[in-house]
């Protein structure tokens, strides 16, 4: 049976919230092994660490819903503000991360130059990652935009909104990692620094596997920066990271990306009308090479046919000459 979130403010939404953050506390203990074949910038860090990280954004989560509530922020004011409210999570998640680990923070800063295409994918995505979560539980399923999700508001599966619980923590986790990373630079110093604060995975031990999986980080957003977003941006989707016993996995959402099809670059636009394209070409060329498959498949038939009738008739007049 589908249970459904509470679609206005009052007791039961407080309390559904309050169920949610409990159940999601004892979920951050499950393994938090990648399982997908995607890397994450968490994926430098052993599982203890993991841990350590995955608690401290729900805390941070959890004052800055009070906050929100204190200052009795409208909705209009979340959806103007979402990306500077993500920007502080983040940013205090990772000074608290850093002190919990007792690291001298002085060297790490928090990163807002739009320089690097993860903060872009971030910039893009800002409201699918917080934003909705926060009118959830907040607010209630009411006051979420009409359509925006692939169901009706007064029918949001519980299931949804922990989703989106889950999705935030794995994409603040890996922004205060990418922090950490961008901070450091040097390699050298990168491995240094997590092996001094007992931070590193036991794979990430050597310079060469660190540069090798710096790179596949790089590669992999600007594969996703110029590629898979507008692509998903098209087809209405978006990819959300969960946790469950077997470890970190991913799965797509459909929902509404009307707004941020017209904030995509000349480059990205350019990748979706070639998709339209495709979309045209492809079924046409399909056809094209079903009807000539059938064609050429009846002519070979036929050479065969007539080939094999041809032998076995001459086969058979030699033999009737040899007989007589």
């Amino acid at each position: 049976m589908i249970e459904y979130w509470p679609h206005r403010q009052g007791i039961h939404l407080n309390n559904e919230v309050a169920h949610l953050f409990l159940e999601t506390q004892q979920k951050l203990r499950y393994n938090p092994k990648n399982t997908t074949n995607k890397k994450l910038y968490i994926d430098i860090l052993d599982d203890t660490n993991k841990h350590k990280l995955f608690s401290t954004i729900l805390a941070e989560l959890e004052i800055l819903i009070l906050d929100i509530t204190e200052l009795d922020l409208s909705i209009k004011n979340i959806k103007l503000l979402n990306h500077k409210i993500l920007c502080d999570l983040t940013q205090k998640s990772l000074i608290n991360f850093i002190t919990i680990l007792k690291i001298d923070s002085k060297s790490i800063k928090f990163i807002d130059k739009q320089d690097y295409f993860y903060l872009q994918i971030i910039l893009l995505e800002h409201r699918l990652i917080l934003e909705n979560l926060l009118i959830y539980l907040i607010f209630g399923s009411n006051y979420i935009t009409h359509r925006i999700f692939a169901f009706n508001n007064h029918k949001t599966p519980k299931k949804h909104v922990s989703i989106l619980l889950e999705n935030l923590i794995i994409q603040v986790s890996n922004s205060v990692i990418f922090m950490i990373f961008e901070n450091i630079k040097s390699l050298s110093s990168t491995l240094d620094f997590l092996v001094k604060n007992q931070l590193c995975n036991s794979v990430f031990m050597s310079t060469r596997s660190l540069a090798l999986f710096r790179n596949n980080l790089i590669w992999q957003n600007l594969l996703y920066f110029y590629i898979i977003q507008p692509k998903s941006v098209y087809n209405g989707r978006y990819q959300v990271w969960l946790i469950n016993k077997n470890g970190i996995y991913t799965k797509y959402i459909y929902t509404s990306r009307i707004n941020d099809l017209s904030k995509l670059s000349k480059p990205k636009l350019f990748f979706i009308f070639f998709i339209e394209i495709q979309d045209i070409i492809v079924p046409q060329i399909e056809k094209f090479l079903l009807v000539l498959g059938k064609i050429l498949l009846y002519i070979f038939i036929n050479i065969l046919g007539n080939s094999a009738i041809l032998i076995i008739r001459t086969i058979t007049s030699k033999l009737y000459e040899i007989k007589k």
